[in-house]
């Protein structure tokens, strides 16, 4: 009986020591993922203050277009229809469909960008309907720049791999350039741009901004929160094993003290 209940009270020391541990370290991971959307907000904050980018003024500052995301950048080129593709899932007032995204040669340079040009209804985003929506001759294009993705969200489906003999992949999960420069002719700049609305165009495609929060989520609150459970557990079981040792020998104590009675 004393083997099975010092082996009771055993496993249930080791679960607590070892949720104890968890929790912590679940508070240091809520602090680690504050620490990364501090940094994110100040990345974004320093770009968004800084002046248009002006893709078409040599030199380009190619290592560095990744770290100037949702920065304001303008470009003047002409789009290649040929290697256009197009984005997934994308929703315009509850509608599902497409975004465009069309390889625009930048005017003076040999480089090209990848433009997401808004929104199209599946059935406008099908050829030959979407040849309607082409750019014809030298335009501008005002918006921000947007990073590369490599792999989709948490929960979302990659982009599926050619079959052979397949080329072109005409659909994507995510802007993958890494991915679309090995079907499209013109070199791609390791970032796109998402184009931003303009009063003078009205119609298809829909051109939106992205909406960047800027806050520091609820991060440092479930960092306290782990904390806080840890400290209730690590610091209570200690007081309810002393509750239970006492009760354990006032219990006896009363045993032998009915013992001496009867006897």
């Amino acid at each position: 009986m004393k083997t099975r209940g010092f082996l009771r009270w055993g496993l249930t020391t080791f679960l607590v020591v070892l949720g104890v541990v968890i929790m912590i370290r679940l508070g240091f991971w809520q602090l680690d993922r504050l620490a990364q959307r501090r940094a994110f907000n100040e990345r974004v904050l320093t770009a968004q203050s800084l002046p248009p980018l002006n893709l078409n003024e040599e030199p380009l500052p190619i290592a560095q277009l990744p770290d100037m995301e949702y920065r304001e950048v303008l470009v003047i080129g002409e789009y290649d229809h040929a290697d256009e593709v197009l984005l997934r899932n994308q929703v315009w007032e509850g509608r599902l469909g497409f975004h465009l995204l069309t390889p625009l040669q930048i005017q003076g340079t040999s480089w090209a960008v990848l433009v997401d040009r808004g929104w199209l209804p599946y059935e406008e985003a099908q050829l030959p309907a979407r040849l309607a929506y082409q750019e014809r001759g030298v335009v501008l294009v005002r918006g921000v720049i947007r990073r590369s993705q490599e792999r989709p969200d948490f929960g979302g489906v990659p982009d599926p791999t050619l079959a052979p003999g397949q080329s072109h992949l005409e659909a994507w999960n995510v802007v993958n350039i890494t991915r679309i420069q090995q079907q499209t002719r013109l070199p791609l700049l390791p970032v796109y741009i998402q184009q931003a609305p303009d009063p003078a165009w009205q119609g298809l495609p829909y051109r939106t901004l992205p909406e960047v929060e800027i806050s520091e989520g609820p991060h440092l609150g479930y960092a306290i929160q782990w904390f806080t459970f840890a400290a209730i557990f690590g610091l209570g079981y200690p007081l309810f094993i002393r509750r239970q040792l006492h009760n354990s020998a006032k219990q006896a104590r009363e045993r032998n003290q009915e013992d001496e009675e009867e006897g």
